[in-house]
């Protein structure tokens, strides 16, 4: 017992021990001071830094209370000055200093307002480092401190969420840009493309067609492709993933960060299939064994030799796969992100839209979280300057057509999709309807069933219904059903000559 009890002390003593040095938060109240005389001084200095300070990013009260007054002034057309403040803050004894004394301080060792938005950015970082103390705190005792109910996952996803808010307020390199320096992208952009397989301004998705009508898959672009059940809209998207992926090569940057020169590193959100399944589609593309003889086994030595030499071939390309189901726009935005910043990110695949939940708890009015999810898609594609491939399902109300070519009013939920799209892609095969309407055999129509089975045998239709930045229309590509494979079209004109 007595040993217990010295053990007890001891504990308890390790424990107690760090609490007799206690950090204060990192605060420059100089800074503040500086910035805050800057702009009683010039009033211009306000406008230089208000689009990314906030009065919250000031540790002292006080201080807070004078940039936000000064705002409301200079917003209202009016002069923000000591004269003008001292009306405002009230009667306060500054250690023996009133408030117009202070004002007047404050203006009376302002410098000048080259240096406000130095000042600025000190008072705003520090306003940052303080608020990661804060979510850190909130991490170690919500780790100490856990709900039942609440899970180790759930605590990660919520503090990830804290840093991305953290992250998203956190900059101060917004606002407009020269149109000299955005002229240079465009031109640094053409000049790639020039240099580029294909001579395309965005990735190539490997479909020679396709890319002729859109350029390839344009940075920052939200690509939906929709389609009926059994149309091979997720064929299409893999098919295009891996395409990029196999074409990656880079080279080193400046910083020692690789440099994508083509093709690209892909991130695949399987929210439907798991990872092995979305595996075993892509082995039997390339492989050309059908995807239901690999899963069953039956497979004869020559293929199992193809499929072995399939998967040597893909050990190296950087193709990443997330299969979480369920999950969130912002738990997918966060691991975005994640990849982005560890293994590099040239390309966003989501399958599907349908299955992504709002960043709230699910509601009733599904059209609103739908809204949400491809607005804060669209905002991702741009936030990290990648394409974003999402596939969508399309409403019933196709089948009820004689012609069921998809449209634009399709898109199952939400009309949000149309509008934050940068480009709509339906995948169509008549095939796939035809086969359902096989008449009897020996009958007039049997015949005609038979010669539109024939001409429509092996190919499928991507229909553009909607490119922000080029044409729409049709593109035609060839569809083997069986190794879930879109390739182009061979068409007369490129077959070799006849002898």
């Amino acid at each position: 017992m007595a040993a217990l009890e010295k053990r007890t002390d001891r504990v308890l003593m390790t424990v107690a021990a760090p609490e007799a040095r206690v950090r204060t938060p990192p605060a420059n109240l100089e800074a503040e001071q500086a910035l805050l005389g800057a702009i009683l001084v010039n009033n211009d200095a306000f406008d230089r830094v208000s689009d990314f300070l906030k009065p919250e990013h000031f540790a002292e009260e006080l201080h807070r209370r004078i940039y936000e007054t000064a705002g409301q002034l200079i917003r209202l057309g009016k002069v923000a000055s000591a004269v003008t403040l001292r009306t405002f803050l009230g009667e306060h004894d500054l250690g023996g200093m009133t408030i117009p004394q202070y004002l007047a301080r404050l203006a009376a060792e302002a410098t000048t307002i080259i240096n406000a938005v130095d000042y600025a950015r000190a008072v705003h970082d520090l306003a940052i480092r303080r608020e990661l103390i804060n979510i850190g705190g909130d991490v170690v005792n919500a780790a100490f401190d856990s709900a039942v109910d609440h899970s180790p996952r759930a605590q990660i996803e919520d503090a990830e969420r804290k840093l991305y808010a953290v992250a998203e307020t956190g900059r101060y390199e917004g606002g407009f840009h020269r149109f000299s320096d955005a002229l240079a992208s465009a031109v640094d952009m053409a000049a790639k493309a020039w240099e580029r397989e294909g001579g395309l301004s965005g990735l190539a998705t490997g479909m020679h067609d396709l890319d002729r009508m859109m350029g390839g898959l344009q940075p920052s672009d939200m690509i939906i492709v929709a389609g009926r059940p059994g149309m091979g809209k997720t064929a299409l998207a893999t098919n295009i993933a891996f395409n990029v992926a196999r074409a990656y090569r880079g080279e080193p940057g400046p910083d020692g960060h690789p440099i994508t020169v083509n093709g690209g590193i892909v991130g695949f959100f399987s929210l439907e299939m798991s990872s092995e399944q979305l595996a075993t589609r892509i082995i039997a593309e390339q492989a050309q064994v059908p995807g239901y003889k690999i899963r069953r086994g039956d497979i004869t030595e020559g293929e199992f030799h193809r499929i072995s030499q399939a998967a040597r071939e893909m050990q190296s390309i950087p193709f990443y796969i997330d299969h979480t189901g369920g999950i969130s726009i912002a738990q997918l935005a966060a691991r975005a992100r994640r990849l982005k910043r560890q293994r590099g990110l040239d390309l966003l695949v989501v399958d599907y839209l349908q299955l992504l939940t709002g960043a709230r708890a699910r509601s009733d009015n599904r059209v609103q979280e739908l809204t949400e999810i491809t607005t804060g898609m669209k905002a991702l594609a741009k936030e990290l300057n990648v394409p974003i491939v999402a596939l969508s399902q399309l409403s019933r109300q196709v089948e009820s057509r004689d012609d069921k070519r998809p449209q634009l009013s399709d898109l199952r939920e939400s009309g949000s999709i149309e509008q934050d799209a940068d480009v709509v892609l339906f995948v169509y095969r008549d095939e796939y309807y035809l086969k359902n309407r096989q008449p009897r055999e020996g009958t007039p129509e049997f015949q005609t069933w038979q010669n539109d089975m024939e001409r429509a045998h092996g190919k499928a239709e991507v229909i553009i219904g909607k490119q922000r930045h080029g044409p729409t229309g049709t593109v035609e590509l060839a569809f083997e059903g069986e190794y879930t494979r879109f390739s182009d079209l061979a068409r007369d004109d490129h077959l070799p000559t006849q002898m």
